[in-house]
């Protein structure tokens, strides 16, 4: 039983993080309606809806879902590199899956954000708190990181923030997808907010829990950083509680900032936590990891930059992306290549191993690729050049 204060803290989370969950009135107030003329009225996005719209209607229709959705849910899986758009269109409906994107960059690796400058992707029930039409990732939604939780169990003196939805493929935190993507989300969550969705819920999990592989990867990552297991633990009963009632969970924080459900949808039968895999061993890396996972640095004041900067390092992927599309697999149009990579503290590229997607041949390429990369501008940390390991996912499709 909790204690006053405590209770008081429940009702105050209940109200920061629960009201997706919680039937909103979707009246037409002054503000909805001023908010969507107001983004009509910035030619970006009234130039994209004049596109767009249409043939989201088309596909809305095709799908037997209703346009323009009242609600949206969106929900992200880090290792897997999906993004999911969920609607419906009244408070007891069930919400229908719309469309998955995939997220087209990854920073950092699994577990949550706990301080500013560790290039994690945050993990959590957030919500978006920013509609940007003016960022420099083409158009942005931000999240409301870091939300009462985080505040708890981060470095309270630097949590970092700025999380956001965004497209361009580029990422030191936040989650990017293609800019044809983000202007969908973007014109689907304007309209939700405009009929007066005013808290649209985002909650990112490590790895989608109905993937056998993704959770056996998971359960590796927690053998060394157990301190996460409970935390991975609550998101899994929130991804649970969604996939069997297809509703968003109402999730509360607790005096030591931890998640706590209201209900938590005990299905055994339906968790693969103790799947294991059929396929054989994965193949070794390009090259043996040279450095200890203790001494690769977690948190750093400077990412490093490659030979040139972002722009070439974008070049540089889409590039190899174009090369890989003659080494797709028979039948195959499109497949997602996550690279794991080390830059040395000499900005040297020293590992490169492809822990999702592709096929033999053109792992074994891509890795190469990413060993012969130039050297970098290396990691920086308090004024002394440090090792780090960060993540790219690339796009191979054909045309």
């Amino acid at each position: 039983m909790t204690n006053k204060k405590n209770l008081r803290r429940y009702i105050l989370i209940n109200i920061i993080l629960a009201i997706p969950a919680i039937s909103l009135v979707a009246q037409m107030s002054s503000y909805s309606v001023n908010f969507l003329d107001y983004q009509r009225s910035i030619p970006k996005v009234s130039d994209l809806m004049r596109r767009k719209e249409d043939t989201l209607r088309k596909q809305f229709q095709a799908k037997g879902l209703v346009w323009p959705a009242k609600y949206i849910y969106i929900r992200s899986f880090k290792y897997d590199s999906e993004l999911e758009l969920w609607v419906k269109n009244k408070p007891a409906d069930k919400y229908k899956l719309f469309k998955t994107y995939k997220i087209c960059a990854l920073a950092g690796s699994l577990g949550p954000k706990r301080m500013a400058g560790d290039y994690q992707v945050p993990e959590g029930f957030y919500y978006i708190n920013e509609f940007n039409p003016r960022s420099i990732y083409h158009l942005s939604l931000g999240l409301n990181y870091p939300n009462e939780s985080d505040k708890m169990l981060c470095d309270l003196s630097s949590p970092g923030g700025d999380i956001y939805i965004h497209g361009s493929c580029v990422t030191t935190g936040c989650i990017p997808i293609t800019d044809d993507q983000i202007e969908e989300l973007y014109i689907l969550a304007a309209h939700a907010k405009d009929l007066g969705q005013d808290f649209i819920p985002v909650h990112i999990f490590p790895v989608n829990f109905k993937s056998p592989r993704s959770v056996t990867y998971l359960n590796k990552y927690l053998q060394t950083f157990t301190e996460y297991g409970n935390f991975e633990k609550s998101l899994k009963n929130a991804f649970y509680y969604f996939e069997k009632n297809h509703q968003v969970p109402v999730v509360l924080v607790n005096g030591k900032g931890e998640y706590v459900m209201e209900e938590v949808a005990a299905n055994p039968a339906d968790e693969p936590s103790r799947v294991t895999e059929s396929k054989p061993a994965k193949k070794e890396p390009h090259a043996p990891q040279p450095i200890k996972e203790e001494d690769l640095a977690k948190v750093v004041d400077n990412q490093p930059v490659y030979a040139g900067g972002n722009e070439a390092f974008k070049n540089f992927i889409d590039k190899l992306s174009k090369d890989m599309v003659n080494e797709l697999s028979p039948g195959q149009k499109k497949t997602f290549v996550m690279v794991e990579y080390i830059i040395d503290k000499t900005g040297k590229p020293v590992y490169a191993l492809v822990v999702s997607g592709g096929n033999d041949k053109m792992n074994a390429l891509i890795e190469d690729a990413f060993m012969k990369m130039p050297d970098w501008s290396p990691a920086n940390k308090s004024g002394v050049s440090v090792p780090i390991k960060l993540k790219q996912t690339v796009m191979v499709e054909s045309e």
